[in-house]
């Protein structure tokens, strides 16, 4: 019988990050993943004869550099293209958006709407980078257990606020006020142009149910800024797609001697006296550890592997109530030629797209979704990762991917099939002809991935790929729940590092620093 320290369970970035920061620290440690490759989230397929793409996330909105530092990270082991153009919003106008890494551009490009608009625009990058300076220490702070309230907790709740008082009274205000903000709230403070105002709105109810006149909608446009410079919709692009970024770290873990395991499905973790002693295999092979953690979702890993009646009744009440609500769909197209975009040269096309209109548009695509219906007119956002990458498609050609948001995982009277896949194809080849009138036909083939094709093929329970949404009842000392906000689990030597945890969804190996650091100081 095999054994080892550490078993991780997934090969996502959070799971490979986690066994690489393990494996540096001495620890023998087992990666298992079901499917054969590694990546989750990064995963790269192809999707048509010769034509390729990331699965699931094109771009990164940020990294912990704590990470790349850590695990002695740099641009000779994985290459991060940040273009000029860091996204381009498209509505009804003959002319986009285009937010610019050099904010003075961008204020030019917001100029053609609102001359007002652009002269905030710089007070406006400095308001969020001083949000998001509060947050970044939070976010690398392990949030306290409420329900045990020890002296432990008591100093770590102390501990993460202290980086916001020292700020004072007037940059505490501000932060309070708004993390629980709907974005229109936010947008009405300092905009009027209804573009840029629905441009901005996309990025807090990004991969959420949630439409932006929900409460908290600002506090996940935050999120989405940590890290970023000042940044305002900063896009990432990773040189040979995500799956680089899994490779990287996969590389990283193997020279720390971390062995990776594919083809290997988990039954299910074995259980002792409440404590996690091993896991089990599809295969019958039993692997027993000292420590095991979950990349996995709560309730992938606590349902699913664990099994209900471990758990006692107070948790599985909890994890009950944990809100997934998938809302993306991806879908991919093999073009027979790069298409041209109104108002926007070839040149410019590295990048990511939105088509919002207005802030009202983006409240009746998620109104669709409440009643579980497929939205006509959706949230769209769409890139072509072979201009990024050009071994994506043969000569020539090149692929769109696009998310489609508000898909609901539960559709009203009817399920996800053949008839239902091709109404949300349908649906964002309309949306994307507003601005490129002759998509269909340099469509060559495609693929559609619905909510329920997520969970079924990458494990994310309802198709979330926050593995919960990012809700402020489902944040900091909330996430997953209160029981297991620290990373350890109602089960002794059990623990989860995935974006289930604190603090959320996005590749940025944030989760895996703090559950490593819980696991390492749990030890001594």
């Amino acid at each position: 019988m095999r054994h080892y320290d550490v078993i991780i369970i997934g090969s996502g970035i959070n799971s490979l990050s986690s066994a690489a920061l393990l494996g540096k620290a001495k620890k023998k440690v087992l990666v298992l993943e079901a499917r054969d490759t590694i990546g989750g989230l990064a995963s790269t397929i192809e999707f048509s004869p010769g034509f390729r793409c990331n699965a699931i996330i094109d771009s990164i909105k940020w990294i912990n550099p704590n990470l790349f530092s850590e695990l002695d990270i740099n641009s000779n082991n994985l290459n991060i293209i940040k273009p000029n153009i860091s996204h381009i919003a498209l509505g009804d106008h003959k002319n986009p958006i285009f937010f610019h890494r050099d904010a003075n551009k961008t204020s030019e490009s917001i100029q053609n709407f609102s001359a007002k608009d652009a002269t905030k625009w710089d007070s406006f990058i400095s308001y969020i980078k001083k949000l998001t300076d509060f947050l970044e220490p939070l976010y690398n702070s392990t949030p306290p257990c409420l329900p045990k309230a020890s002296i432990k907790d008591l100093l770590s709740m102390r501990s993460m606020l202290r980086p916001i008082f020292k700020h004072g009274t007037q940059g505490t205000v501000d932060l309070l006020r708004a993390v629980p903000m709907m974005m229109p709230e936010m947008m009405d403070e300092w905009f009027e142009n209804e573009l840029l105002r629905s441009a901005l709105s996309t990025s807090g109810i990004c991969n959420s149910s949630l439409g932006p006149f929900s409460a908290s909608t600002a506090y996940n446009f935050l999120h989405q800024h940590l890290y970023s410079n000042g940044v305002i919709l900063a896009n990432n692009f990773i040189d040979g797609g995500t799956i680089e970024f899994a490779n990287t770290l996969a590389k990283t873990a193997k020279f720390h001697n971390v062995e990776i395991q594919i083809g290997s499905e988990v039954e299910s973790i074995k259980i002792e006296n409440n404590y996690s002693k091993g896991v089990l295999l599809k295969s019958g092979e039993f692997i027993s550890s000292e420590i095991v953690v979950s990349g996995t979702d709560p309730k992938n890993t606590f349902i699913k592997l664990t099994g209900p009646q471990k758990l006692n009744p107070t948790f599985l009440n909890q994890l009950s109530n944990i809100k997934y609500r998938g809302s993306v769909a991806r879908i991919h197209f093999a073009l027979k030629d790069l298409p041209n975009i109104k108002g926007v040269a070839q040149d410019e096309m590295k990048t990511i797209f939105s088509i919002s209109p207005s802030i009202e548009y983006l409240e009746k695509a998620s109104d669709s979704m409440k009643y579980g219906n497929i939205a006509k007119n959706p949230y769209l956002e769409f890139c072509f990762p072979s201009i990024i990458n050009n071994n994506f498609a043969p000569k020539g050609k090149h692929v769109l991917s696009a998310t489609f948001q508000y898909a609901p995982y539960k559709l009203r009277n009817r399920v996800w099939d053949k008839d239902s896949k091709n109404e949300l194809k349908n649906n964002t080849i309309k949306g994307i002809e507003r601005s490129i009138p002759n998509l269909t036909e340099l469509i060559e083939d495609s693929l559609v991935h619905s909510p329920k094709d997520l969970e079924n093929e990458f494990s994310l329970s309802e198709g979330n790929v926050n593995h919960g949404e990012m809700t402020l009842d489902q944040f900091m000392f909330m996430r997953p729940t209160m029981s297991c906000s620290q990373y350890n689990t109602p089960i002794e030597n059990l623990y989860l590092c995935g974006p289930g945890t604190h603090p959320g969804g996005g590749l940025h190996g944030t989760n895996a620093l703090n559950a490593v650091r819980e696991i390492l100081q749990n030890e001594l």
